[in-house]
């Protein structure tokens, strides 16, 4: 992998919470490119959200670098890693994390309202991509204005995508978005989910514990064999 085209690289990481005389996470390097869409797997208590929580800066590992499009985020400042979540990073969140005091239509571009660069990313006005990007992932037009309370999970869902997606961030990292759906509904979200990104030339980093989805990625990230990871071990 051309070290150029890289999106994520971590190297010589290691991470435990205070309480653990062992590392949570222990490798010696993690690499992904450009437009790659990654499925990342492991048992409960693998490190699959402290690996989300490295890669947005809100943990930072006891030892190792963590470079996101070849920024070392940890040696940013509180406020500067805000600023590049904000403007690189869209992320699904597992409950999804609406506000339920806004529209449909708010919520997605409200990522937009805290980062110039994505919003200067977007072509027309920000509820016109927001519209766009809505309908693409099969929202019903005459929702965009109610209150996402009123929507259903999977209706929801695609809302929590919409505000990933818009003003294209290089990285779209998903957890565990899929976890109230059917299988049915579950496929056909990644689907839009991975057309969406590509569109976008986005890496995608979707977090999940269904082995039925695994097929449906480029390459896969297993938790449990990063961490065994010795001397000179790469993924």
């Amino acid at each position: 992998m051309n070290s150029e085209n890289r999106v994520v690289s971590l190297t010589d990481i290691s991470f435990s919470w205070n309480d653990q005389q062992s590392p949570i996470l222990k490798f010696d390097s993690l690499h992904i490119a450009q437009g790659e869409h990654i499925f990342v797997k492991g048992p409960s208590g693998s490190g699959k959200s402290t690996l989300l929580g490295l890669l947005t800066g809100i943990i930072a590992p006891q030892s190792g670098e963590v470079n996101i499009l070849n920024t070392d985020i940890h040696r940013l400042s509180a406020s500067e890693r805000d600023c590049f979540r904000a403007n690189h990073i869209g992320y699904i969140f597992q409950q999804f994390n609406l506000l339920p005091y806004l529209s449909v239509i708010e919520n997605v571009v409200l990522s937009c309202h805290f980062s110039n660069r994505r919003k200067e990313k977007t072509s027309g006005t920000l509820k016109d991509n927001a519209r766009h990007l809505l309908n693409r992932l099969h929202l019903d037009s005459s929702l965009i204005n109610k209150a996402v309370t009123e929507l259903s999970i999977g209706q929801q869902q695609r809302v929590a995508a919409a505000r990933a997606l818009i003003g294209q961030p290089e990285l779209i990292i998903a957890d565990e978005p899929t976890s109230a759906l059917d299988y049915d509904n579950r496929t056909a979200f990644i689907e839009l989910l991975m057309d969406e990104a590509q569109k976008a030339q986005s890496t995608l980093i979707f977090v999940s514990h269904d082995p039925t989805l695994e097929s449906m990625f480029d390459r896969t990230i297993n938790l449990t064999e990063l961490n065994q990871q010795v001397c000179g071990g790469h993924l």
